[in-house]
C-alpha cells in the first residue's frame, strides 16, 4: 500500500497545504500539522489507491508500472487498499470539520468562514475519488482528465488559504491560476507516454484523444500561460515564472512525437519527477525571501 500511494509524490500535496496555510498568517497549530500530515499520506493513498484498484488492467499492459512511477498492485491487494484509503481519510476529515466549526479551539484564527472550509476540502477530496472511480472516471474524459488532476494539487492549497483566513489578493489569485494551469499541462504531458497502454485497455484520456504531438504541444501552451499569468503576482512572486518555463523546456523535444512512439516521452516524465524536487527547491527559497521581506 505504501508504493500504491507513490511516495515520491507525498511532498506534491502535503506542501502545497503547508505552505499555503503557513505563509497566510495561520502558523504553528493542530491543524497545520494534522493538515500536512493528512495532504502527506492518506490523501494521496485514497488518490493513487483507487487509480491502482480500477486501472489494473492498463497496469498490466503498461511497462513503466512497477517503480517511482506507480506499481501494478496484486488483486489480493484490491479490496484492503480501497477500505485502507477510506478508513485513513476519516479521521483527518472529521478533524477538519471539527475544526470549521470550532477554529479558534484548534489553533486557528477566529471568524473563519465554516461553509468555505467545508465546500473546499469537499472539493479537494471529490477531486481525488472522481478521478478514478468507476461511474465518475474523470479521467476518461479527455480535457478534464487534465483539469481534475491539477485540482488534485491545488486544492490542498486553497485548503490551506481557507482554513488561514487568507483574503485571496490579486497576486494570490493568480499564483492559484498559474499553478492550475502549470497541473493541467504536467498531467496532460504524463498521458502521452500512455497512450498505447491505454488505447490497448480501451481507456480514453486527453493522449489517447489528441494524440501524441497535439497533447505535448497542448502541455507546452499550458506551461507558457502558466509562467506568463505569474507576472500578475506582482515583485516577487513574477519570479516564479521561471519555474513553469523550465518545464516547457523539458517537454519541448516531444513535439513531434509520433503515437506510436508515445513510450519515448517517459524520459521527459522521468526528467519531470526530478524538476519538481529543483523547482520546490526554487518555490521555497522565494517564499523565505518573501517571508524574511
Amino acid at each position: 500500500m505504501i508504493g500504491s500511494s507513490r511516495p515520491i509524490s507525498w511532498v506534491n500535496t502535503a506542501y502545497p497545504f503547508a505552505a499555503a496555510y503557513l505563509m497566510s498568517g495561520g502558523g504553528i497549530s493542530a491543524t497545520f500539522v494534522v493538515g500536512t500530515l493528512y495532504f502527506l499520506i492518506p490523501y494521496n493513498l485514497l488518490m493513487y489507491g483507487i487509480n491502482d484498484v480500477f486501472d489494473y488492467e492498463s497496469d498490466l499492459r503498461n511497462p513503466r508500472k512497477g517503480g517511482v512511477e506507480g506499481i501494478v498492485l496484486d488483486r489480493r491487494m484490491h479490496r484492503v487498499t480501497l477500505w485502507s484509503a477510506v478508513l485513513s481519510n476519516l479521521p483527518f476529515l472529521v478533524f477538519f470539520v471539527a475544526a470549521a466549526f470550532a477554529w479558534p479551539t484548534f489553533g486557528g484564527p477566529e471568524g473563519i468562514s465554516p461553509a468555505a472550509c467545508l465546500v473546499t476540502l469537499a472539493v479537494s477530496v471529490f477531486a481525488v475519488v472522481a478521478y478514478s472511480a468507476p461511474g465518475l472516471r474523470f479521467k476518461e474524459r479527455p480535457v478534464l482528465d487534465s483539469l481534475t488532476s491539477s485540482t488534485h494539487f491545488v486544492s490542498p492549497a486553497v485548503v490551506g488559504l481557507v482554513y488561514a483566513g487568507s483574503s485571496f489578493s490579486t497576486p494570490v489569485v493568480f499564483t492559484l491560476a498559474a499553478f492550475f494551469l502549470w497541473g493541467v499541462a504536467s498531467q496532460a504531458f504524463g498521458a502521452v507516454q500512455d497512450i498505447e497502454a491505454d488505447r490497448e485497455a480501451d481507456i480514453a484520456s486527453i493522449g489517447t484523444v489528441f494524440g501524441a504531438s497535439r497533447t505535448v504541444l497542448f502541455a507546452m501552451a499550458a506551461y507558457a500561460a502558466s509562467a506568463l499569468l505569474m507576472i500578475g503576482a506582482g515583485w516577487p512572486g513574477v519570479l516564479a515564472a521561471v519555474v513553469p518555463v523550465i518545464y516547457l523546456v523539458n517537454i519541448a523535444p516531444f513535439r513531434r512525437l509520433a503515437d506510436a512512439d508515445c513510450e519515448r516521452a517517459n524520459a521527459g516524465w522521468r526528467r519531470f519527477l526530478w524538476l519538481n524536487m529543483v523547482s520546490g527547491f526554487l518555490v521555497t527559497q522565494l517564499l523565505i525571501w518573501i517571508a524574511l521581506r
